[in-house]
Order: structure tokens, then sequence, then C-alpha cells
């Protein structure tokens, strides 16, 4: 998906360090405007620090680049004031209602005719009905709900947001990601970190950081097609024994050619970058009658783990 006009993020080179440690580490990217942007990585894999690097809230180290047409270095101050950021914590005041929370956040941001940008928030995420309702007394999908409608009350053109699902039900993380698509055919661009491999199906482009490094990006078709990985399903048939995959999957882990190994229910995703030495390891297995051995194309999960695997922990 490509917006008209210049792209709403174009960095390079970005770093930063901690203590003598890179956080990030020559960092690169281009974000189109209107598009998705989901961010993926182990926890302490530097996604929230790049994010707030591209976005003026954080000076990098070195690197270079523009957020929104500005500057990241040298107009972070008018970077900030069109971006709306929703944390993975919960941040808004719990002793005050809904409309009372968003009526503050307008006052801060200083929105011109405040009483009808917050009655329009109200409306738009579907909270008009408990605008008098306490914001501690709501549910995880509620207080969600809020948080984003405060977010949006200043119009931004760019939405951060950190890990902002967690802790929140199915349905409501469904129509959360409804709303967030609506956004984006509005021409906003949205920068999302998440650990939900189903989120992440969701996002036009991804990133998977692990250790301060890029180590792949592109749409979710093109991350699995370019992992290089061979991946078989092994399924237990339903006379089977589930003790049976469980040393069928001790075994296999022995095997050089098996690389990762993801149990779900009662099947197995094995894969690994040598498609020949795979299925010469799957052998035995294809060779029991209680045993289902079908080749798949690998899911974004079986890749993540793969990329995890390889990377380099700069820590060590």
């Amino acid at each position: 998906m490509t917006g008209a006009g210049p792209a709403a993020i174009d960095v390079r080179g970005l770093t930063k360090r901690y203590d003598g440690r890179a956080v990030v580490d020559d960092f690169a990217i281009r974000v189109e405007r209107g598009q998705i942007f989901g961010f993926l990585g182990p926890n302490g894999s530097g996604k929230t620090t790049t994010i707030r690097m591209l976005c003026g809230l954080l000076t990098p180290d070195a690197g270079e680049g523009t957020c929104l047409g500005y500057d990241i270095r040298t107009e972070a101050p008018a970077i900030k004031r069109e971006v709306g950021y929703m944390t993975q914590r919960f941040s808004l005041y719990e002793d005050l209602s809904i409309e009372e929370n968003l009526d503050f956040v307008a006052r801060m941001y200083d929105v011109p005719k405040r009483k009808q940008a917050v009655e329009g928030a109200l409306e738009r995420l579907g909270l008009a009905a408990r605008q008098k309702q306490l914001a501690g007394t709501l549910s995880g999908g509620w207080k969600q709900r809020l948080a984003l409608a405060a977010c949006l009350l200043h119009s931004p053109r760019l939405l951060l947001l950190d890990e902002p699902t967690a802790g929140v039900d199915p349905k409501a993380r469904r129509d959360f990601w409804e709303q967030i698509h609506d956004l984006a055919a509005e021409g906003m661009t949205v920068l999302v970190s998440t650990h939900y491999m189903d989120e992440a199906e969701r996002c036009h482009q991804l990133a998977y950081l692990a250790y301060g490094r890029l180590l792949v990006r592109g749409s979710v078709h093109e991350v699995i097609e370019h992992s290089g990985l061979s991946t078989w399903i092994v399924a237990l048939r339903e006379t089977g024994d589930a003790r049976e995959l469980a040393l069928l999957a001790r075994d296999l882990r022995a095997n050089p050619a098996v690389e990762t190994i993801v149990p779900f229910g009662t099947t197995l995703h094995v894969s690994g970058h040598d498609a020949t030495a795979l299925e010469a390891a799957l052998a035995p297995a294809r060779a029991k009658d209680n045993l289902i051995c079908t080749p798949t194309e690998p899911s974004l999960e079986d890749v993540f783990i793969s990329l995890m695997q390889e990377a380099q922990d700069n820590v060590q």
C-alpha cells in the first residue's frame, strides 16, 4: 500500500546506545502514508526505542531522516504535535469519567472547539452511552477504546501503538483492529508493536527486530516467501497417543536438519532450511501408521521463531 506524496517516515542509520550497548543498531526504514507498519520482536529487541526515535520522541545517537516531513533531529517538537501515542499500560485517570478524561486531554492539546471534539470522539469510538462511567470501572476492552479516543482528539497524522491489545479479549481486539484499518484508510499512518502473530498479519508491512538489529521487513507474504524455510505438519491420528508426539519431538530435536519444532495441540510444525535433509529426517515419522506428515507453507510464527534462533544476543 502506497500513500500519495512523500513517505510518512524515511530514516537511515538510526543508532541508540545505553551503557555502551547498541539497543538499536543502524536501523533504516521507509513507511508510506496510510500504512499500518508492524514491529515484531522479543522483549528488549529495541521495538519501543526504535518507534520513539522514528517520531522525534527520542534523539538517536547516530542516523538521520524525516517523519511527517520534519527532520527527526531538528524538528522533533513539530513531530510530537502530530503524533498520537497509545502505551501498553492504561495511563488515563481512573477516578475521572470517560468524558472528563477526554476533556482533560483536549485541554492539554489546546484542541479547538473542545466540546465538539470530545463529543465526536465519544461517538466514533462508541463511548457516548458510557461517557459518565468512571474509567477505573471499565473492562480492558473499554479502557482500550478510551485510550484510542484520547490519542485521536488532536487529529494526529501518525499513531503509535505500543502493544495496545495486551490483556484484551479477542472480540475487543478484533473491534480495535477494524478501527485501526478505518483510520489508515483515511490516510493516518500507524506504527504498532505487538507480540501477537494474528495481529502482525493485519499489518500492511512488518519489521522484525532482534537485539537491536532489523532482521527482515516486508509484507507477510514477502517475509514468509523470503525466509527459505521448509515446514512439515506432523499430525496425530485419532487413534494415536499424544505421548508419541512428545517422544518424536525429542528425537527430531537431535537431528541437525530440524531447526524448529512448534507444537500445536496434536500436531507439530517442523521446520528447517534444507528441504531435502528435513524430509529425510521425517522419514521414520512418515512410516508410522498413526502419524500423518504433510508439507506446508511455514506460518509467520514458524518464520519468527527461526529468526530468533539465528539472531545473536548483543548482551553476550
